[in-house]
Formats: C-alpha cells, structure tokens, sequence
C-alpha cells in the first residue's frame, strides 16, 4: 500500500489525539517506544492495552471504548489479528485514521479500512515519519 507525504502528515498533526494501542510495561516493546516517543515529541497520546492498569502514572486503557475521549488517529501495535479488531472497533466508534505499525498490519485490517472509511497508513514506521515532517 503505497503511501505519499500528505497522507502521513494529516495523521502526525500535533492537534491529533493518538491512541497507541499495544502499550507494554516492556521499554524494549514496540508499543512502549511509540507510546513514550509520541509523549516525548509533544503529541497527546492516549495508551490502550488489554490489560489496562497504568504506566509510569499514566492510564493504560482495556481498549478504545474506555478512552475518555475519541482519538484523531489510532496507532497499532499489536499482531495483526488483534490488529484486524482494532479496525472493528475503530469503525463502530467514528475513528478515522488508523496507522499500522510494521508487523501489525494485515491484508485483511486494511481492506476492512478500505471498505469502511478509515484512512488507514501501513509499511511505515510512526517514530521514523515523525522525525521527517
């Protein structure tokens, strides 16, 4: 899925809510990195995991129904199974935008994207395109 620099710089908007969801207590996890890289370069960004609880003081929600507020965009971070009731979930709540970080992608969460609405960005890293725009 080929993706252009506008597309990419609609989703990285410092005015976007970002839901990561993936967020490990694990600093050497992906969801981790994205989650305190996003917080670092001054996004808001809301974590889910499944587990919920908190991380470093900050809420870890079960999932994005719990969210106190509806995100911009959703960041994924989790195998692509998970990825694909991510897409479901994002639909039923009105999320436009959803970025699949590599290896959470699948052919299926994307064409469900397609079919749905949802601008949906894949094959590109979320902490390597922020630092370009």
């Amino acid at each position: 899925m080929s993706q252009t620099r506008p597309d990419i710089k609609a989703f990285l908007d410092k005015k976007n809510t970002i839901a990561v969801v993936g967020v490990s207590h694990d600093p050497a996890k992906y969801g981790h990195k994205v989650f305190f890289d996003l917080l670092r370069a001054g996004y808001r960004a809301l974590a889910v995991h499944k587990d919920g609880g908190e991380i470093e003081g900050i809420p870890r929600y079960p999932d994005l129904a719990s969210l106190p507020q509806k995100p911009d965009v959703v960041c994924v971070v989790v195998p692509p199974v998970a990825t694909e009731q991510v897409a479901r979930q994002c639909a039923a709540l009105g999320i436009g935008k959803m970025w699949m970080q590599p290896g959470s992608e699948s052919e299926a969460a994307v064409r469900f994207c397609q079919e749905n609405g949802i601008a949906a960005l894949s094959g590109v890293c979320v902490m390597v395109e922020r630092q370009r725009v």
